[in-house]
Order: structure tokens, then sequence, then C-alpha cells
């Protein structure tokens, strides 16, 4: 698939149209695609104007700010943007406007972008569908009784309609992965540290990572480039990082010697068709010289549970300060300071934020703290350690995204565990702090996408980088580009 950020950067460098005219272009494309598919909390169409029409200045006066000068793009409601309301898409964040940046909006805002709006999310990034948004859930843009995935799904939908180029989402245990695969475009989840995440509002920190959307792997590589970097502001920012880019080098990567991992547990019960897209895959890269290696994770029934203990543990720590005295929404009725901050939670949380604060709540209690946060803490070192094992062996890991395409509306409210569960194939890397894509490799017979994907060792971007690059220029992938938004 053509880099879309290129095609479009070429066409504004060349005088064939202005970012003012292109970013009416996405607006407009927003209003008539919006009411089917939902992809955003808010619209900032003053400001995408406003970042439109100095882009196009910087171009007259020949300014070089890099490749994502002038192109329109979306960021997830849990990113910082000084002056605009983020609210995480919670009831209890209503009304608050930052007075800082992310680092994330910094650097892309210093290189151009603009901002069409935030993407909508799950509330406070806990869920596997975008339907516990406090706006109400965002749609799948191939079928709107499916879910987009989540958190991220707002991200994912807007660049699969095509109501922005981009997007810039977090992933936590999957949610930038997830929704990609759901609506048929790439998510990358780079190392944990490798891009900061300063101005992002914390679910999990030890596992929260920020990362690219975008409909073609050389996209996903070109905004990767442009907001990784060391931040002196966020301590776990990573130091000794690779600089170079990786989108300049992804056409000359090669599949051929490459050693590339299947966990054939992943495989076993799995679903008919997605087994199938995924090793047609494998066949593809075993054509073009690659060894495949069968690598064994016997720890791999541990890592949901380890997954969700460690994550609702971090909530339960990093959402305490919502309280409704210092920021945001606080509750109208209340008798005294206790029982407002126990009713402004109540009211402002949503119910699946509440159930997740309250295990881990449980999980850090003093009953109950050597049972299951610290096994957990050592299960995590063990998964680590196991990683390292499987990496001497092979360059990636293959695997599917998820256990099924894109969930039907409503269906996790009923079958809560099951979509738990589906979160097996994501959550090692975030475990781990490993990066990993996701591409589109087939699609159902709903007509609904599969992804497939790659996992890699620490700031090995672009090696799964171009291993993806190589199997998306195969044409093997099955998902062309849907008929919405603008169409240049």
């Amino acid at each position: 698939m053509a880099s879309r950020i290129k095609t479009i950067g070429g066409m504004l460098r060349r005088g064939e149209i202005t970012s003012l005219e292109l970013t009416k272009k996405y607006l407009e494309a927003i209003k008539a695609v919006e009411p089917s598919v939902h992809a955003y909390a808010k619209v900032t169409e003053d400001m995408a104007l406003n970042l439109a029409m100095e882009a196009d200045e910087a171009f007259k006066r020949g300014d070089d700010l890099g490749p994502l000068a002038g192109i329109p793009m979306s960021l997830k409601d849990n990113m910082t943007v000084k002056d605009v309301e983020t609210t995480c898409c919670s009831k209890i964040l209503s009304g608050y406007r930052p007075t800082y940046n992310s680092f994330v909006w910094e650097k892309l805002s210093k290189g151009g972008a603009v901002l069409l709006g935030k993407a909508n999310m799950d509330d406070f990034a806990m869920g596997s569908t975008c339907e516990t948004s406090c706006y109400g859930p965002t749609y799948n843009p191939y079928n709107k009784n499916y879910v987009s995935g989540g958190s991220s799904g707002g991200s994912a939908a807007s660049v699969a309609s095509n109501t922005a180029v981009y997007s810039i989402g977090s992933d936590t245990g999957g949610s930038i992965r997830q929704p990609a695969a759901f609506c048929g475009v790439v998510g990358l989840k780079p190392t944990y540290g490798a891009v900061s995440r300063y101005g992002l509002l914390a679910y999990a920190s030890g596992l929260d990572q920020i990362g690219p959307i975008a409909s073609s792997v050389e996209d996903a590589a070109i905004v990767f480039d442009a907001i990784k970097g060391h931040d002196e502001k966020d301590h776990t920012s990573a130091k000794n990082a690779p600089a170079e880019p990786i989108a300049s080098s992804l056409a000359a990567a090669s599949v051929k010697g490459k050693r590339i991992g299947i966990v054939k547990s992943f495989y076993e019960d799995l679903n008919a068709e997605i087994k199938e897209a995924v090793f047609k895959a494998v066949k593809f890269y075993e054509s073009e010289g690659a060894e495949i290696v069968e690598v064994d994770m016997p720890l791999i029934k541990y890592v949901v549970p380890v997954y969700y203990i460690l994550a609702c543990a971090e909530a339960s720590s990093n959402l305490g300060r919502y309280d409704g005295i210092r920021l945001g929404y606080r509750a109208s009725r209340y008798t005294d300071i206790d029982d407002m901050i126990v009713t402004t939670r109540s009211e402002g949380f949503g119910k699946e934020v509440q159930k997740r604060i309250l295990l881990g709540t449980y999980v850090l209690s003093s009953g109950y703290f050597d049972a299951y946060y610290k096994k957990a803490q050592i299960l995590r070192n063990r998964i680590i350690a196991s990683f390292g094992e499987i990496f001497a062996k092979c360059d990636a890991i293959i695997s599917p995204v998820a256990t099924r395409t894109a969930f039907p509306l409503d269906y996790a409210s009923d079958n809560p565990i099951e979509t738990y569960l589906a979160d097996i194939f994501t959550v090692p890397a975030n475990i781990a702090g490993l990066p990993a894509v996701s591409l589109p490799c087939g699609k159902d017979s709903k007509g609904l996408p599969i992804g497939m994907q790659l996992i890699g060792n620490k700031f090995e971007e672009g090696k799964i980088l171009g291993l993806a690059h190589s199997f998306e220029q195969s044409g093997l992938s099955g998902v062309t580009p849907l008929e919405m938004g603008v169409r240049l």
C-alpha cells in the first residue's frame, strides 16, 4: 500500500493543494462520516484551520518542517493539548483543559501537524471495544453493528474511515494493535520508553506506551520517527534508543535469512479463519527466504492474569487523584467532604473503571499484596526472561492480534471474561516492554478485517516494520481502503 503521508506531502510541497484546502476537506468528511462512525470525542475545527494556515505560511517561506507538515491527523483523548478539553472520555474529567502540551503533541505541532480533533476512546483507556466512552461508542467503519476495538477505537476508526490521515493512540495491553486489527489499518506499539509518556493521562504507567495508527506500514514508520526520542520530563524515557530514522530504510528491508518464531500454543483452538490468514503470511515469509522457527512460551497461560493484576493495581493508584477537589467533575449534592469524594467518583467513573479500581485496590491491600501483586511481578520477570530466550533463536514472533475479529456491539458487557481473555496475544508485549506491530492479513466470512502481529526485541522496531512492510507490499493482505472520507 502506498504511503498516504508521502502522497499528500508531495501534493502540498508541489502546490497542488494547500493545507487549508486539505483540512477543510477533512472537516467536511468528518461531518459526513461521524454520524455512522463517531470516531471523534471533540473536533477542533478552529484550531485545525489555524494550524493549516500556519503550515501554508511555512511552505511559502520554504521552511522544512518535516514529512508531517500540513497533514491533518487525530489524537487520542488521553494526551494533553494546551487549552483543549482533554477528558480520557470520562465524565470525571469533564471540563478539564490542560495548561501544557504532551511531549508527543509538542513534537508534532513543531513539525506542522494539523490537529482535527481528539479521538474517542474507552473510559480512561479501560476497555476493548470503545463502548465505555462517556461520549458513546465508536462503530467499526466496515460494519456499524460491530465495535471498532479499544481502547484506541476512535483513532483506528478515524484512519480507516479516512477522516484523519493518521492518528496517535496509546497501548496498555493491546489498545493500539487490537483496534487497528479490527478496523483493517496498521498499529505500532513501540518499545516501552521509546516515546515519552509526558502528558499522557496514565492508566497503568508501567505498561502504557504511545504509538501511531496509520493506513500503511510506511506511514506508521514515518509517524514513529517523528514522535520518538528521549525526554527529560519522563523518567521512563529511554536514553539509549536508536535515533536513526526507520521509514527511509523500509524499501531495502529483506526477509531472506530472517528467523520468524511461531508459538505453537497460540494456534490451538484458534478461529480457523484467523489461523488461515496468519499462516498465509507465514507461508509468504517462508517463500521469501525466512526461516520459520517453532518457539515455546510455557508461561502464556499466565499473561492475562498478570496483566490485569498489574494494570488494575496501577490504575487504583493513578486514578486516586480524581476526587472532585483538584480538577474535573464534582458531584452537585453531598453532605461532607468524604461523601463528596465518594459521590464524585461513583458518578464520574464508568462501571468498567470502577471495577478495575476495586480490583487494583484489592490486590494492593495488606492481606493480599503478597498473594497477588507480588506474585504477578515475579511472573512478569519470568515472562521477560522467556522472551530473552526466544529472541536468542529468532528475529521476530508472528501471531494473531486477537482470538476473533471485531465483537458485535454490546457483546463485551454480556461476555466480560471472554473479552478479557481475547487480549492473550497482545498483553505479552506490554508486560515485557517490547515493540509490536499489527497489520491486516485478510478478512473473515463477515467481511471484517483480520489482523496479524509481529513482536520484536527491544528497540528493534525497524526489524518488525521491515517484515511488516514486505508482507504489505506483497498484496496478500486482502484488505483494501474503504470508500469513505477524503479520497485524493
